[in-house]
């Protein structure tokens, strides 16, 4: 069952994955995407490395508060946008410290994935004391802006996606899910409904509407961020990235790692932009040798 915690009156749905007693990890998921996508086998790998795991839904997404409808565009659209449709970047990553104080962790591990992933980011910059670590997966830097966003973004697969259509049915929602994973898989990877079943049965069971709501896709996109630069990071931090990634180019890992002092860049051969099993165990190894930098440093009793 979820919990909640609230930031300016907004809610945000997190929940307890295991691992209590561990190193504190907050998960963040990407764009539209609720916390059920963080696939469970990929949980277990972390929790059996030493992590205490929690994973949330950003706002507008799974559980969370979903704002009032506006006309905001598709999401490309209010990407590029000057002014924000709903709220800023630094909101969102407000969010992510709301649920730290929910919790009692005083300083937590952050990994954050897609999108995730630069809000990941944006938390390390604009609240450096919450962050013991950053690791970001398949990820394009915080601190671009407008239309250089797209120098990252392969335009072929977002193409797709607005061409997704699927009636609102179970039967409907495991297409769509399917048909999303497929794009977001590494090129030549098979792709069916044991990929997805977990995440839509979840989505399912707690009356969340997975992919279809466009215009809270847009909010998020749209979030424009005022704060500083990557160089402000000062926690140790891990950019991850699929060789073969068909939505986001390796140049976005690549410059997040050469901005950020001292980042570690691993780029994974093969991997894509879906979380498939053939990356959990790589994954979870490199977040724990990233969280090992900091062991030596004491824990407080809240933060376990």
């Amino acid at each position: 069952m979820p919990r909640f915690a609230y930031n300016d009156g907004i809610r945000i749905a997190f929940e307890d994955l295991g691992g209590a007693g561990g190193d504190p990890l907050l998960l963040v998921m990407g764009l539209g995407t609720s916390r059920f996508w963080w696939p469970d086998g990929l949980v277990d790998e972390l929790v059996h490395r030493g992590f205490h795991v929690v994973a949330y839904d950003q706002r507008d997404a799974g559980q969370s508060t979903h704002l009032p409808a506006r006309r905001v565009g598709p999401p490309l659209a209010a990407l590029l946008r000057p002014t924000p449709p709903a709220y800023s970047g630094e909101d969102l990553a407000d969010d992510a410290v709301a649920v730290l104080d929910a919790l009692g962790w005083e300083r937590a591990h952050l990994f954050g994935h897609s999108m995730g992933g630069l809000v990941a980011q944006r938390v390390a910059i604009r609240h450096p004391e919450r962050v013991r670590t950053l690791a970001t997966s398949s990820a394009v830097p915080s601190d671009v802006k407008g239309l250089s966003v797209l120098r990252y973004v392969r335009l072929a697969p977002l193409v797709r996606f607005a061409r997704l259509h699927y009636p609102e049915t179970p039967q409907g929602d495991m297409a769509l899910a399917v048909a999303v994973a497929r794009i977001l898989a590494a090129p030549g990877r098979r792709i069916d409904e044991s990929d997805v079943r977990e995440f839509v049965d979840k989505e399912a069971a707690h009356q969340i509407a997975g992919f279809r709501d466009q215009k809270a896709q847009s909010r998020q996109v749209g979030a424009k961020w005022h704060g500083g630069p990557l160089a402000r990071i000062t926690a140790p931090t891990l950019v991850l990235h699929g060789s073969r990634d068909p939505l986001l180019r390796v140049s976005a890992a690549r410059d997040i790692a050469a901005a950020v002092p001292g980042a570690r860049l691993r780029i994974v051969p093969g991997a894509g932009h879906f979380l498939a099993g053939d990356v959990w165990a790589t994954y979870a190894d490199e977040l724990r040798t990233v969280a090992d930098r900091v062991t030596d440093q004491p824990r407080t009793a809240c933060e376990d």
